[in-house]
């Protein structure tokens, strides 16, 4: 099965998810719960992610990740009190949590838990949005941005969905993948993102950020995601004009995931000296 033919059935298994979610909470009653939410003071003024990440000096995106399609449980026992809140201890710029439970062992109310816990910098609300409901639940759970993907979207579905994410104060990281979805960008979402996974063969390479950023908007805040396990790659992919780093798999691995994180920071700030930098502590 190749990873074009796993977000398929992601997809297909998402649409009956939603509809089951709409059983148990009406999309009218969502919608009075986020409309209660927005006009309280705790649920104005959302940090945004795009300045955080500009304002980074490392623009690490650290990633709550339970569990992968292709890998299995990473950290099954992970705690979604503990590692956020050590990842925003350790440096990180924003924190991404996985929500799909299905295929990535997630939840919505880890967000919740990571902001009761003490999170207060910017969480995207990672999972496959394909219904403008997910953009309601992103919100009623405290994330401050959502991840559209542009592989499993029309352009006019995510145009629509990126206006009603922006309606509720949600920002939009648009993952792209090839030169094909390049097009999507036109959409000036807040964050452009380039998966380095390779959809139809599960190959992670970096390379792919390397060759489709020049092909990018120049003032598009750029986001490489996936593979990014060796701190010098950071800098040259800064100098490529990359913004924002999401990485997760290369914490979650270790036993101490902020702890990693806060290592992995040092090595991007040490001075270029003759240091050799390995791979994320072991690959």
């Amino acid at each position: 099965m190749t990873m074009k033919d796993v977000l398929e059935k992601i997809v297909a298994h998402k649409r009956i998810e939603v509809e089951r979610f709409k059983d148990v909470i009406t999309e009218s009653d969502i919608h009075s719960r986020v409309e209660a939410l927005m006009a309280t003071q705790e649920g104005r003024g959302m940090v945004s992610m795009r300045q955080a990440i500009v304002e980074s000096d490392t623009g690490i995106i650290a990633e709550f990740k339970r569990k992968s399609p292709s890998k299995g449980w990473i950290k099954e026992e992970g705690q979604a009190d503990v590692i956020p809140l050590a990842y925003q201890q350790n440096g990180a710029a924003a924190i991404s949590i996985l929500t799909d439970e299905e295929f990535f062992g997630g939840k919505d109310k880890f967000i919740t838990t990571a902001r009761k816990s003490g999170v207060t910098i910017p969480v995207l609300y990672k999972n496959f949005v394909i219904d403008e409901y997910q953009l309601f639940q992103a919100r009623l759970c405290g994330a401050s941005a959502v991840l559209l993907i542009a592989a499993e979207l029309t352009k006019q579905e995510c145009r629509s969905l990126l206006r009603t994410a922006h309606e509720l104060q949600l920002e939009v990281l648009l993952e792209m993948h090839c030169e094909e979805e390049l097009e999507y960008a036109e959409l000036e979402p807040d964050l452009c993102g380039i998966n380095n996974r390779n959809l139809g063969t599960f190959i992670t390479s970096v390379d792919n950020s390397f060759r489709l950023a020049p092909k990018l908007p120049a003032d598009a805040v750029k986001v490489s995601e996936s593979g990014i396990s060796n701190p010098d790659v950071i800098r040259q992919l800064q100098q490529a004009g990359f913004n924002g780093f999401l990485i997760g798999e290369c914490f979650m691995k270790e036993a101490n995931p902020g702890e990693a994180l806060k290592e992995f920071i040092a090595e991007v700030r040490r001075e270029e000296g003759g240091v050799r930098r390995e791979e994320c502590f072991g690959g």
